[in-house]
């Protein structure tokens, strides 16, 4: 029984995950209803300079996916772990790479952190 409650929760969240994008937010319109309504934005997305001229807030989605505020909210503890832990064992590896199996990709990698 336990199993199979944790399957079906696994299933869901999943699915949760994969379609969070998956929709335009767009109402299918009738035959008869030939108005036009303009997309949120209207920019061209291959002009390089359309973000300069455009408020980009203004063109995001209004019912965005709910797992964002989990990222933003877990976001500075990336940060955390990046710093206080991933950092210092690529500075010990670094320090006897042989032993450590510390690469020149990973120095160069390393190397290119801010």
């Amino acid at each position: 029984m336990m199993k199979s409650t944790s399957t079906v929760i696994g299933i869901m969240m999943l699915a949760l995950v994969a379609t969070g994008c998956s929709t335009t937010h767009q109402q299918a319109v009738a035959a008869e209803d030939k108005e036009y309504t303009p997309p949120t934005s209207i920019y061209n997305i291959l002009d390089s300079t359309a973000l300069v001229y455009s408020n980009p807030a203004a063109g995001s989605a209004i019912n965005d996916h709910p797992l964002r505020w989990v990222g933003f909210i877990l976001h500075p503890v990336g940060h955390a772990f990046d710093y206080g832990i991933n950092r210092p064992m690529y500075t010990l590896g670094g320090t006897s790479p042989y032993l450590h199996g510390y690469t020149a990709e990973d120095s160069m990698l390393d190397a290119q952190r801010q």
